[in-house]
């Protein structure tokens, strides 16, 4: 397996499998092509004999120098459990240190139990929010209304 920044023609060939790796969930809308255009530097594709694995879409915040935020991380369900994801984190975190980064963020949604086990794995704390969801901490209405978001930050080592 090999790990490589993101093109924008993987656009083309990610797209199609958002929705299928998320089981069904529409989740495609969440990643527009401009991702794969302004952040090729802070995103990544692994892949193996021409087969993309897992994918992570970051970047550096423009707001604040010392986050870099985590957007959208996805690995093709038949190569769960191969470390596929945590070696793409570890290649973010590569980038945050070299940047001087201090911290790492990321969001998901309170249904995603996979994705906060995961990030909680990975030493992500959960921020503290304005409610409680099934005992996780949430930010209400963080990405619109009845769009309440589990909130995470990782220091960067």
């Amino acid at each position: 397996m090999q790990i490589r920044n993101v093109k924008s023609s993987d656009y083309n060939v990610i797209s199609p499998l958002i929705n299928e790796w998320w089981g069904g969930r529409q989740m495609s809308d969440m990643l527009p092509k401009l991702f794969f255009v302004h952040f090729k530097n802070t995103s990544f594709i692994a892949e193996k004999d021409g087969e993309i694995l897992g994918f992570l879409i970051g970047f550096l915040s423009q707001s604040d120098k010392d986050v870099a935020y985590i957007h959208f991380v996805g690995v093709n369900p038949n190569h769960r459990k191969n470390q596929i994801g945590k070696q793409l984190y570890n290649e973010f975190f590569n980038v945050a240190k070299k940047h001087k980064v201090n911290f790492v963020r990321a969001v998901t949604s309170p249904v995603n139990k996979v994705s906060i086990a995961y990030h909680t794995k990975m030493g992500f704390n959960i921020e503290n929010g304005d409610k409680e969801v099934d005992g996780v901490s949430v930010f209400s209405d963080y990405d619109g209304p009845n769009q309440d978001r589990v909130l995470f930050v990782k220091g960067v080592d």
